[in-house]
């Protein structure tokens, strides 16, 4: 693959991963937030995939097909199967509301650009310099998991901070090991699977998983 299709190629690819982690912050229906993980998980399985095409390496190539399979296929269906069992349609009070969650993921995308850059120094290549996409869906994750009350939305903010580091992870050392990846892949799975039991047993002990209500319960 030439440079000339590679860049852009890849350039595509790592925006609609940025792109659909930022709008994960403007959506509170918890249903478009899971195609949005589903739209993601496609674009870390383009990216692999194009890291692979361009290096010539059938292994690389194959680790993208697993990769995106599994993060735009198994666990979206997972979390729809959660999302219908718990019956909950729309995260109704984040702790930070729309306008606020987006400026904040601004602020995020500058961190994220100022620390990544003795990344990119070092090595400057095009995937490098995607480098800084990537830790800033780290950090919007991060601020997902922190700032939802939903048990669903606090999985997606997770979700989305393996799918930032599984970036970064093949962006700044041309891939990892196969084997390394579906054993991590693996242990996600088994989070979702978890995470899906908990919430429908929450759902049925005490009609729903609001954490804010629960601690209250509790209290």
């Amino acid at each position: 693959m030439t440079d000339s299709v590679y860049v852009p190629i890849l350039d595509l690819a790592c925006g609609t991963f940025l792109l659909t982690g930022v709008l994960v912050l403007w959506r509170r229906d918890l249903a478009a937030i899971v195609r949005l993980f589903a739209v993601q998980g496609a674009a870390l399985g383009a990216l692999v995939i194009v890291l692979g095409v361009h290096e010539g390496s059938a292994e690389l190539v194959a680790a993208g097909v697993a990769v995106g399979g599994l993060r735009a296929g198994l666990l979206p269906y997972l979390m729809r199967r959660a999302l219908v069992a718990g019956g909950e349609g729309r995260e109704t009070r984040p702790l930070v509301n729309v306008a606020t969650s987006l400026l904040v993921a601004a602020v995020l995308a500058m961190l994220a650009y100022a620390v990544s850059q003795p990344i990119v120094r070092l090595t400057p290549t095009p995937a490098t310099q995607a480098v800084p996409v990537a830790l800033t869906v780290l950090l919007v994750g991060f601020f997902v998991l922190v700032t939802r009350r939903r048990a669903l939305s606090q999985v997606v903010g997770f979700l989305l901070m393996d799918n930032a580091i599984t970036a970064t992870a093949f962006l700044t050392t041309s891939g990892v090991p196969v084997v390394v990846e579906l054993g991590v892949s693996l242990d996600v799975l088994l989070a979702v699977l978890v995470l899906q039991v908990l919430t429908t047993r929450m759902r049925a002990a005490f009609g729903g998983t609001d954490l804010d209500e629960l601690r209250e319960l509790h209290d």
